[in-house]
């Protein structure tokens, strides 16, 4: 996208969020992913499961990170491009922060607990490989994801997500997400418990599978910086039911309900 087509192009931040279309038009500052500066900065090793120190040379530092699974090459080039193209074929919708989306999901409004189907018809036809695929690995062995939600970046329209922890009242567990088209960084964060200013920088490969758990899940934020987008970017996110809406649970039925809709694979984007 040339410059001029950045200024001519939709916006749809509020409130703190900004993209490079609503800074160039309206003098909005950076949003804060962008200009936040932690104390110490370590990249995680998924062959040791260590976040190991990256700015100091010499100095030797390292920790456990727990709750990341990455699996490299889960789809092949060829794939990548079918299910691009098949994204491509649907309207992309503006998002906060300079990102186009796809939903395929429930009608939830958080704030008051509730949730029903309204226009959900399923997850798409062509993530039901990527789904029986995905239960290879033991991890995520019974993943059954209710939700998909498609994200489309672009350097020139300045996406980023700020840092966040995902809603644990109806998502579950596991958070998946698959990259494509290009490599990138998940910046993990931690303010709490005395870990002030530490990022934990997951390198994220092209057509790569990451799924997040555990301590990472629940404890540290994640985000994806302005700067660590260098080409178009597709990830594609699901998420499970929490323990609440599966069997046993106190809405057993409602989440019954959702997931046959959902592994119908029928679905359009809502």
């Amino acid at each position: 996208m040339a410059d001029e087509e950045v200024l001519q192009a939709n916006c749809a931040c509020k409130g703190i969020r900004s993209c490079l279309i609503c800074e160039n038009r309206n003098g909005k500052l950076d949003n804060r992913i962008n200009v936040q500066q932690p104390r110490r900065v370590f990249v995680y090793e998924p062959s040791s499961g260590l976040a190991v120190r990256a700015e100091a040379p010499g100095v030797q530092e390292s920790f456990p990170f727990p709750g990341v699974l990455l699996w490299e090459n889960f789809v092949s080039e060829a794939e990548e491009q079918e299910l691009v193209s098949a994204m491509d074929r649907d309207a992309w919708r503006d998002s906060q922060s300079g990102r186009r989306k796809q939903d395929f999901g429930p009608k939830v409004n958080f704030k008051k607990r509730r949730v029903r189907l309204g226009g959900f018809s399923g997850l798409p036809p062509c993530s039901r490989e990527l789904v029986r695929r995905m239960g290879r690995a033991p991890l995520l062995g019974g993943f059954q994801p209710v939700e998909q939600c498609n994200l489309d970046y672009s350097p020139q329209r300045g996406s980023a997500i700020d840092p966040h922890l995902d809603d644990a009242w109806l998502w579950g567990e596991r958070l998946v997400t698959l990259n494509l088209l290009s490599p990138t960084v998940l910046t993990m964060s931690r303010e709490r418990a005395g870990a002030g200013g530490v990022w934990v920088l997951v390198p994220l490969p092209r057509r790569a599978l990451l799924a997040l758990y555990g301590e990472a899940r629940h404890q540290w934020e994640h985000a994806v910086r302005r700067q660590d987008i260098r080409d178009r970017r597709v990830c594609v996110t699901f998420r499970e039911l929490s323990a609440e809406f599966l069997s046993g649970g106190e809405q057993e039925n409602l989440g019954s309900q959702l997931l046959d809709v959902a592994l119908s694979f029928q679905g359009i984007p809502v």
